[in-house]
């Protein structure tokens, strides 16, 4: 599995990525949304350099261009709730793209551990697909890991890109270990050292989900 961090090379990448963790910023919903969402172009423009294309005439008012056109849109796939406006910033590149919807959350004990609960899953087929599954945090790994074999699923995809903005060391280790597949490239923002007792990313941002949406009950 490849990685590839796009964060602190001095681009508007790393501006939005201190946008999104700044406490006094996130008191504004709409600026957070909006800041994933531009994040979630970012990484689309990104990886849209690795797609396929092919030459076509394309009839101009003046006459006839040959320009590299994409051969075949990817297939987008999100867990709910807070990759929603990542989704949606990764719509406005890939503007035909078919959309995967995957319901995961941290389900906690009574000892507050937890295990994450795999309940429902809206995808197109994904046989011969480049698919995208975005998430804005990777923190124990575990979610990315359950939807990643959810993808397969629904098909054999050519090529699965694992995208999330913050992760944290354990949750890359994680990774890099459950999913041994030359097919998968993970993208990150930025990896930060630690996790606290809830598994929560240090320093991280927070929940990204409540900071888009509003605080939510804890499922027991």
């Amino acid at each position: 599995m490849e990685m590839i961090i796009t964060g602190n090379r001095n681009s508007i990448t790393d501006e939005y990525l201190g946008e999104i963790r700044d406490i006094s910023i996130q008191s504004d919903p709409m600026r957070f949304r909006e800041n994933l969402k531009r994040l979630g172009e970012l990484f689309a423009y990104e990886i849209s350099k690795t797609l396929r294309y092919e030459e076509k005439a394309v009839t101009t008012p003046l006459g006839v261009a040959k320009v590299p056109r994409m051969v075949q849109q990817p297939v987008l796939a999100t867990i709910l709730r807070a990759g929603l406006p990542m989704h949606e910033g990764m719509l406005r590149i890939f503007d035909r793209a078919e959309s995967c919807f995957i319901s995961a959350y941290r389900k906690y004990t009574e000892d507050h551990s937890f295990a994450i609960e795999f309940e429902y899953m809206s995808s197109p087929s994904l046989d011969g697909k480049v698919v995208i599954l975005s998430d804005p945090m990777l923190a124990s790994g575990m979610s990315m890991e359950i939807s990643y074999h959810a993808l397969l699923s629904k098909g054999s995809p050519s090529h699965i890109h694992l995208v999330s903005l913050i992760a944290s060391q354990q949750g890359v280790d994680y990774i890099s270990e459950k999913i041994a597949d030359p097919r998968v490239t993970l993208w990150l923002g930025a990896v930060d050292e630690g996790m606290n007792s809830k598994s929560y990313i240090v320093p991280g941002l927070g929940d990204a989900g409540d900071l888009a949406y509003g605080a939510k009950i804890d499922s027991k």
